[in-house]
């Protein structure tokens, strides 16, 4: 959203491509959603190989998902739902008129919940990892059964994991970006809609989480 399409008062201002108020913020969600569907199709395909595999090589991969952590996980299963939670809030507070200091308040605590995730993921769960040399293709040495197996699910768990820390990233920026917008006064109970497609997108981000969690954490009925 440009500088010049929403007045200071927090009103937006309808687009000359747009025949009216409501379309133009359809439009917007239209396209987040649209977005978001390439995205279900992209993990969606990444979810479905780890599946053919983990069933492939099922005893490998139940070794490698022992040598997880389940509490970090879990720890950051919690995070992510507060964090969806504090979004909620917080464009709720936009479409009600609340202060501005309110939706920046809860904006921030949304972001800070996802330094938290990304700081348990690569500081308490990625570093261990790689002090216990169990990172593909740099330092892997694992004397168990199945080592073939489950330096192929770590493969998988880092390149899954860190590909959703990427888009955590993307999303704490956005966040903070639009907490500098409110400051500056450009929502209110009028206009919102920068604060909805965000949220949209950071319930995405923790949905696939939620998904993933089980998916690497808890194989073998741990």
């Amino acid at each position: 959203m440009s500088e010049s399409a929403v007045t200071q008062a927090g009103r937006p201002v309808l687009e000359q491509h747009f025949a009216d108020l409501p379309a133009q913020e359809e439009a917007r969600k239209l396209g987040m959603w649209i977005f978001l569907i390439t995205e279900i199709l992209f993990f969606g395909g990444l979810f479905a190989t780890y599946t053919i595999y983990r069933e492939l090589y099922l005893p490998g991969f139940i070794q490698g998902s022992h040598l997880l952590e389940v509490k970090w996980g879990a720890i950051n299963t919690a995070v992510l739902i507060v964090s969806s939670l504090t979004m909620a809030l917080a464009i709720r507070s936009a479409q009600v008129g609340k202060r501005k200091s309110a939706i920046i308040g809860l904006l921030g605590i949304t972001a800070i919940l996802g330094v938290v995730f990304l700081c348990i993921k690569f500081i308490l769960e990625w570093r261990t990892d790689y002090l216990h040399h169990l990172v593909p293709g740099i330092n892997f040495d694992y004397a168990g059964p199945h080592a073939s197996h489950v330096q192929l699910f770590f493969l998988f768990y880092f390149f899954m994991t860190g590909l959703h820390a990427l888009h955590v990233m993307i999303g704490i920026g956005v966040v903070l970006a639009l907490s500098y917008l409110t400051w500056r006064g450009r929502f209110s109970p009028h206009y919102y809609s920068p604060l909805e497609v965000t949220g949209l997108y950071w319930h995405f981000v923790d949905i696939v989480w939620i998904f993933l969690f089980p998916l690497l954490y808890l194989i073998g009925g741990r």
